[in-house]
């Protein structure tokens, strides 16, 4: 059986981002991973999202959530951006690492 790498170690293996964004990759994969992990993936990523949204609606940051969505025209800012960017890396890893 094939030693489970943490998902950081992909990092180390230029083969795995090479030819692509993040974005890109992490579609990639989705698409040609083992389905239930991908579905276990996401999942993760949805209770993530909701748990974020429980503590905004509990400290009632909810409306400020939606105006600052409302104000992104079309492109997020740079920290949003790299939050995203490092959030489609760690799943990538996770699936690419529980995929092997």
């Amino acid at each position: 059986m094939a030693e489970k790498r943490n998902y950081m170690d992909i990092f180390e293996d230029d083969a795995v981002f090479s030819g692509g964004s993040p974005k890109q990759k992490f579609f990639e994969i989705v698409y040609t991973a083992n389905r239930n992990v991908v579905e276990m993936e996401l999942e993760k990523l949805l209770e993530r999202f909701a748990l974020a949204e429980k503590i905004l609606e509990e400290r009632g940051l909810e409306q400020e959530l939606e105006q600052r969505l409302g104000r992104l025209p079309g492109e997020p800012c740079e920290e949003v951006e790299n939050i995203k960017t490092s959030l489609l890396i760690e799943t990538t890893g996770s699936i690419v690492c529980q995929s092997e």
